[in-house]
């Protein structure tokens, strides 16, 4: 993944460079949007293995980016030397690799936190049909996709941090209707904000956090961090699923997401920004 920033955004011009890894962002979103389209059928006639299959068929794309897509010309001039130049320029940057790494916990935290359990609160506390569950992960993610792009187009205006920070805060305020609505529509109102706010931080984290990391290892510290992120919140529905045996989901969700927003942002607005890097000296 780190990989792949590095490369969308040293292949694109600068003008439309944070477009570009804009759409890169949105590919969960899409990818779970799919998975809501799916998922009532995966009840009827169709199982869920065939379901879920076609989902692979993007990976070949792989093939057609090892054949067709050059190295860019910023990787070409900040290239290391070694892997042992590799290591020494992320040793170097420890404190930006902590950085970057409870950032992308946080992050994980939040998105994963109010992601992974909902389809099971709607199910079994709310009682909602399994197409009533696959109708609402469509509203939530179509938000999801539509904060990403807001959020990313804000933050080439009002910048990383300020946007993504916003975009927490906003989220906190959403959590009681998230929630807590009282009917299917204000339940699916809250989600479908829940997931603006949250995806939409997600649309300016690509962008930022390569912004941020030297030449020398932009693909691979800012990559290597969000794997670390990922196996530091990877346990978010576990814990979720623990507290809500001593309440209910909604308050476990709620609490999680509650702790998420306010220590990702904290670490956000306290953090480093390099809005508009140019990262190759080549034209």
């Amino acid at each position: 993944m780190g990989c792949g920033r590095g490369a969308l955004d040293g292949n694109s011009p600068a003008a439309v460079a944070g477009s570009s890894i804009r759409a890169f962002a949105a590919r969960l979103p899409v990818r779970l949007l799919a998975g809501g389209v799916l998922f009532p059928l995966s009840a009827g006639q169709l199982e869920l293995a065939r379901a879920l299959f076609p989902g692979g068929l993007p990976a070949l794309l792989a093939l057609l980016v090892r054949w067709k897509v050059k190295e860019s010309e910023a990787w070409r001039e900040h290239r290391a030397s070694s892997w042992s130049g590799l290591a020494r320029a992320a040793a170097a940057n420890w404190k930006l690799f902590i950085y970057l790494t409870v950032l992308m916990a946080m992050m994980n935290l939040a998105s994963h936190g109010t992601q992974d359990l909902y389809p099971s609160f709607l199910e079994q506390e709310r009682h909602f049909s399994k197409a009533q569950v696959g109708n609402t992960a469509i509203i939530y993610n179509l938000g999801a996709i539509a904060g990403g792009i807001f959020f990313g187009l804000l933050s080439d205006k009002a910048g990383r941090r300020r946007s993504m920070a916003l975009a927490l805060l906003l989220a906190a305020a959403a959590i009681p209707l998230w929630t807590s609505g009282r009917t299917a529509a204000a339940l699916a109102a809250g989600a479908f904000l829940m997931q603006f706010m949250v995806q939409g931080a997600w649309g300016v984290i690509p962008a930022h956090i390569i912004e941020v990391s030297p030449n020398a290892v932009r693909g691979f510290l800012p990559g290597f961090a969000y794997q670390c992120g990922v196996l530091l919140a990877g346990n978010a529905a576990y814990v979720e699923a623990e507290l809500s045996k001593s309440s209910t989901y909604a308050h476990a969700m709620a609490m999680t997401a509650a702790a998420a927003f306010c220590l990702g942002a904290a670490v956000i607005i306290f953090g480093p920004e390099r809005r508009a890097r140019v990262f190759s000296s080549v034209t």
